[in-house]
């Protein structure tokens, strides 16, 4: 809990100051006022967050919580959670879509284990994923918690954890997930974080159809009737009905907005989590910059809350962190014009 409480600690608000000077600079350059829209508000967030009208976010590290969810045996997945470790260990032969995103953004792949149901020993120790494995995934919260309040914190300590050992590497985190069943989890967080209807912000998953989207919907109705997570506390609603990766991804976000580094969200997982970082402290949302909008039923009222424009919206359901990877690129576009792009100063022209 120390950690966790020291990072949140060390947490501040993005930089109006900053802010202000990229938007005085982007002025300033030889296009029409805002020419290039959105890129250029992105470009004006990466200032506020890093400090600097000149930022290097060369260096990305796209970082993979992977672990497994015990409410999977309520049905409310098409997918075996032996899925899991397989694409974990996909992740680690280069195979996989986010290791193909990866590389055309000039990623490295971060793998961590904090909860897979499954033996990764031998990709441990071939130095292929880091182990921070809480327990061979959450218990079913259709029936019990998912975790103990304590196994929450350790969770999103193993997220900062992961942040702080590879901090002076990277600039900037794209952050994704696997774990079967999860979406379940994301609903329920949503559910409660939101103030929405268990069937409002519950979607079809890895491919559920409609009477099993109910089904799922049903199941979380269920489930925060008989624990009745307190919304106020994000732990208590990450202990009773979240997963081990959603809490790891909220570390990584902690973590990231304590050493002022950009993170790009991925699709409805990643949003939940989010939701849980911002419980904990409302300033990380402004680390954040929303990838994507996806098809999951949920993911549209957490990014309201989070009050977050997603850069896409190509109707993508994969995870992994494939939607943030591909929306990177104009964000790197974005601050790309905002340094570089010449000045009507430049060319003699004086504006006043």
């Amino acid at each position: 809990m120390k950690l966790l409480e020291t990072t949140l600690n060390q947490i501040s608000p993005s930089s109006s100051e900053w802010r202000e000077k990229a938007a005085q600079r982007i002025e300033t350059l030889i296009m029409p006022h805002w020419a290039l829209g959105r890129s250029l508000d992105l470009a004006v967030d990466v200032a506020g967050i890093t400090r600097s009208i000149t930022p290097d976010i060369s260096r990305r590290a796209c970082i993979v919580m992977g672990a497994d969810h015990g409410v999977a045996a309520e049905g409310v997945t098409p997918c075996p959670q032996e899925v899991t470790p397989l694409m974990m260990a996909a992740f680690t032969k280069g195979g996989a879509a986010i290791n193909v995103l990866a590389d055309h953004i000039g990623a490295e792949m971060v793998i961590v284990d904090v909860g897979v149901k499954g033996d990764l020993s031998e990709l441990y120790n071939e130095g292929k994923i880091i182990d921070f494995s809480i327990a061979q995934g959450t218990a079913n919260f259709a029936k019990v918690p998912a975790m103990s309040r304590e196994q929450a914190v350790a969770s999103i300590e193993a997220g900062i954890e992961v942040v702080n050992n590879i901090k002076d590497k990277f600039d900037l985190f794209v952050l994704g997930e696997m774990g079967i069943g999860n979406t379940t989890a994301s609903s329920a967080i949503v559910s409660l974080l939101c103030g929405l209807s268990a069937d409002i912000v519950t979607g079809c998953g890895a491919g559920l159809d409609e009477p099993g989207r109910q089904h799922k919907a049903q199941v979380i109705r269920a489930a925060l009737a008989l624990h009745q997570p307190d919304p106020h506390d994000a732990l208590d609603v990450l202990a009773k009905v979240g997963g081990f990766e959603i809490g790891a991804m909220a570390g990584v976000m902690l973590a990231a907005a304590a050493l002022h580094k950009p993170v790009i969200l991925d699709g409805f997982i990643c949003t939940a989590a989010a939701l849980i970082a911002q419980s904990l402290n409302p300033d990380v949302a402004d680390t954040l910059i929303a990838g994507h909008s996806s098809v999951e039923r949920g993911h549209i009222a957490a990014l309201e809350k989070l009050d977050k424009n997603p850069i896409l919206n190509l109707e993508l359901r994969l995870g992994e962190g494939s939607g943030a990877a591909m929306a990177l690129p104009i964000v790197d576009a974005g601050v790309k014009v905002m340094k570089e792009m010449a000045t009507f100063a430049d060319l003699g022209v004086s504006l006043s």
